[in-house]
């Protein structure tokens, strides 16, 4: 596959039904249209989805930790809530700034009676945690950080530029709760 359709992700244990044992390799790998597991970047191609009992992506650990803690003023635009991302609404002048190739963990602290579906343009998040459930292998562009609650998601600073961060409910998003993230 070329390069730039495979995610790039940590290295992956492949257990074979057939033998019990495990292997450890380096490996990207994605579904095709046709369900089969493929690697790239090794030499192991993983061709038979029914030998494979678990593909499991190895979580690297990430170089930054980004607290991100929501919030409202309720009423505090007029008839609307004011949304708050670190106790302030939009923008964050050069808060969230990224650097090339890092991996960083965005932790989501829901201090709202709302649950919030988060976006983030052009990058891709890898879900590690809802209230305290770990979580790997789930890749998303969005995701729900439940009222009251918390959630962790890592991603790998590869896409230069602007990304726009915000709360798929409109109005949340139209009344603070968006970020600009940037890199450095």
């Amino acid at each position: 596959a070329p390069a730039s359709l495979v995610p790039p992700f940590a290295p992956a244990i492949a257990m074979d039904r057939e033998s019990s044992t495990s292997t450890t390799k380096s490996f990207c790998c994605y579904f095709n249209s046709a369900t089969v597991i493929t690697g790239c970047q090794s030499r192991r191609r993983i061709t038979a989805i029914n030998k494979l009992c678990i593909l499991r992506t190895v979580a690297r650990t990430p170089d930054h930790t980004i607290d991100m803690v929501l919030g409202k003023i309720p009423r505090g635009s007029g008839v609307f809530n004011t949304w708050l991302v670190n106790g302030k609404p939009y923008p964050h002048d050069r808060e969230f700034v990224l650097e090339q190739g890092k991996r960083y963990r965005l932790v989501f602290r829901n201090r709202t009676d709302d649950a919030h579906p988060k976006h983030l343009h052009r990058h891709l998040l890898e879900l590690t945690e809802i209230n305290s459930k770990r979580a790997f292998g789930i890749l998303k562009d969005s995701f729900i950080v439940p009222y009251y609650g918390r959630a962790s998601v890592d991603l790998t600073a590869d896409q230069p530029g602007l990304a726009r961060f915000h709360c798929h409910i409109q109005q949340h998003m139209d009344y603070g709760f968006k970020a600009l993230k940037s890199y450095s």
